[in-house]
């Protein structure tokens, strides 16, 4: 062959010069009419696997490779009559990228319907406060997470949003680095009891801190975070998606020792899966603020000497011992001896939960509630 064929129908009349062959000749060949074969030699007539397979086995040429020249035939046809809609990768990112459709069921975007692409992304842009849905994938990078990962994710970064949003609209009073030594005194005697925990919203308040709980988007774990909203207001956001009192208190107190030390200013803090990362893994400030959430949970020269006297085998009323005496909830023991033996299903009849008390005093979406906000 001189020069390569570039369609099915080259390929067929190179293949029938080769043999000298008519058209006719082939048509007979393959028991069809002539202008068939007049037809596929001038690419007028496209072919399908089944004649594909049927020219493999007269010409000895793999089917593949008119299969393969019909479908470059195909899509250069296409590009043709194809108008350019720089809009598919738009939607793309509407409703691949963003969990829309939940946010959309919890009442964050406020849209008639899911099939308007251009209502969907009007708010979504509002949501976001971008001026472009482009714009929306920068936020990848504008949050950490815990761990190894990278940037958040998208429901992650929504969630994110939405706490900004909520906490953006309260009126609390002024904050002072000494007010949130001063609230994490005030919580400390509430340990001992989960109905306690209802205090902590009106305790945050008074110290300047936003405390905000939102429930997180399915396929957004999260526990919670820290972001300023300038230099002088913290927010701490929280999902409360583990509902037992040790996970509440120690992710409480490590988003209060981040406003401590003043961490999310710069890059919103997203903290996922809080301490049960092993530490060389995480960060300076992660570790630390893990160290701060582990003292107050449960002091750990106590701990470290009960686990000293009781190991291996710690039982029920060793638990509770110990934890009247430090004054703490025994499930906040249990939690710690949980991860310092790595067996999460003992001890979880002491893990009470407290959501049921925080929901009603702080501000919440989520759990079929909608926070009020204008769209």
């Amino acid at each position: 062959m001189s020069e390569e064929p570039r369609t099915p129908g080259q390929l067929i009349t190179e293949l029938l010069k080769e043999r000298g062959w008519t058209n006719r000749v082939l048509a007979i060949v393959l028991e069809v009419n002539e202008p068939i074969v007049s037809r596929m030699a001038s690419d007028k007539r496209p072919i399908d696997a089944a004649m594909a397979i049927a020219l493999e086995d007269v010409f000895g040429v793999p089917a593949q490779r008119f299969i393969a020249l019909q479908g470059s035939v195909d899509l250069a046809k296409a590009r043709i009559l194809s108008r350019p809609d720089p809009k598919r990768a738009v939607r793309a990112k509407i409703y691949g990228y963003l969990p829309v459709a939940e946010m959309v069921k919890r009442g964050w975007v406020d849209v008639e319907g899911m099939r308007d692409p251009e209502a969907v992304e009007a708010a979504l842009r509002r949501f976001f406060k971008v001026n472009r849905i482009e714009d929306v994938s920068a936020f990848a990078f504008a949050a950490k997470k815990t761990g190894a990962g990278g940037g958040a994710s998208p429901a992650q970064l929504a969630w994110l949003h939405r706490v900004k949003m909520i906490a953006s609209e309260m009126l609390i009073g002024s904050y002072s680095p000494q007010k949130v030594d001063e609230a994490i005194a005030k919580i400390s005697p509430l340990r001992a009891h989960p109905e306690h925990m209802a205090r902590v919203p009106r305790i945050l308040a008074e110290a300047g801190i936003r405390y905000v709980v939102v429930e997180s988007l399915p396929g957004g774990k999260i526990d919670g975070a820290c972001f300023w909203l300038d230099e002088r207001t913290p927010v701490i956001g929280m999902s409360l998606r583990f509902d037992r009192i040790d996970n509440f208190l120690f992710v409480l107190r490590h988003e209060l020792e981040h406003v401590r030390r003043r961490d999310g200013i710069e890059t919103p803090v997203i903290d996922v899966d809080v301490g049960r990362h092993a530490d060389h893994e995480l960060e300076t400030q992660e570790r630390v603020a893990n160290d701060a959430a582990r003292e107050f949970c449960v002091p750990q020269r106590d701990m470290d000497a009960f686990v000293a006297r009781k190991a291996p085998y710690f039982s029920d009323l060793d638990l509770i011992g110990f934890a009247r005496v430090l004054k703490v909830h025994p499930g906040l023991v249990a939690g710690q001896l949980q991860f310092r033996t790595g067996r999460y299903n003992h001890f979880r009849s002491h893990l009470a939960t407290v959501r049921e008390f925080v929901l009603p005093t702080a501000e919440v979406d989520g759990w079929g509630n909608i926070h009020p906000i204008e769209m």
